[in-house]
């Protein structure tokens, strides 16, 4: 079965303007509801806070909205965790049209602290989560990962192994020199994981490049610099069957992307020999500290 997202690549009020992306989003929400999309895709940190002390937080606007207007709203915002230290959570958080809480998803890479201070936009000490969840829906099972992890295959290939069929990877601003890479990536992404991914980004100038984008592993099905909001067409009737055959041979022959990856490539039994176990390296340290 078939369904629509709206991947929105918005003109975005940057700090200290940044409470007016609230209005902005729910204006974007009520539109793809009436252009008939089943999920809204918003780029990092929109619509904000993008610093500490947050002064506003849209959880609650964004997901009555969702509720208001029928459709699962994937948005972006902080979760201040003290005050004082400037310390917070960046969020992708997915917010449901039957009303229910919106859920969450922490960035975890890469180690905190390193990024979000110092620069023009962000403003805040990150603490990095520790979890990847996935969160199902009635069109299919959903993960979330946030912009520069697209360069970390390990977050996107967690995501995959619990399930998740699409993966949003929204960014945060200009890619400059990293454009190209970062667009060869969020395609690379789905072709590794057998899953859709979405992109989009912030933009504050008609000047700047953006990256709003769908793939699937087969084929991009989207691509877009441009400030718009844009309805593209999602199956998973594909993604579904890639995930239940084994490579073969032929497979070439009629598969534009490799079947079999999540299971039938695999050896974890050979990955620890590069991914050393570091609780266990943790533990033989602590011991040694002691003795």
């Amino acid at each position: 079965m078939s369904f629509r997202i709206a991947v929105v690549q918005p003109m975005a009020h940057q700090p200290p303007d940044d409470e007016k992306n609230v209005s902005d989003a729910i204006g974007h929400i009520k539109q793809a509801s009436s252009d008939g999309a089943d999920f809204v895709c918003f780029p990092e940190s929109y619509p904000g806070p993008w610093r500490m002390p947050a002064t506003y937080n849209p959880i609650e606007r964004i997901s009555d909205a969702a509720a208001k207007y029928n459709i699962h709203v994937q948005f972006g915002t902080l979760d201040p965790i003290s005050e004082i230290e400037n310390t917070a959570y960046n969020l992708l958080m997915l917010a449901y049209p039957d009303g229910r809480n919106p859920v969450a998803y922490k960035r975890t890479h890469p180690p905190g602290p390193w990024i979000y201070t110092g620069g023009g936009y962000w403003e805040f000490q990150y603490v990095p989560g520790d979890d990847f969840p996935v969160f199902d829906t009635i069109h299919g099972r959903v993960g979330m990962a946030m912009c520069s992890e697209v360069y970390v295959p390990e977050v996107s290939r967690a995501l995959a192994l619990r399930g998740a069929e699409i993966i949003f990877l929204p960014g945060g601003v200009d890619k400059q020199k990293l454009w190209a890479t970062w667009r060869n990536l969020i395609w690379s992404r789905s072709i590794e994981n057998l899953a859709v991914t979405v992109t989009t980004q912030n933009l504050f100038t008609p000047e700047q490049k953006g990256l709003a984008m769908v793939a699937t592993p087969e084929e991009i099905l989207f691509e877009s610099t441009i400030a718009g909001s844009y309805i593209v067409n999602i199956d998973f009737t594909r993604i579904r069957e890639l995930r239940s055959q084994n490579d073969e041979v032929l497979s070439a022959n009629h598969n534009a992307a490799k079947a079999g990856v999540l299971d039938q490539w695999q050896r974890p039994e050979l990955y620890t020999r590069f991914y050393p176990d570091v609780t266990a390296t943790a533990s033989l340290d602590k011991v040694s500290s002691k003795s």
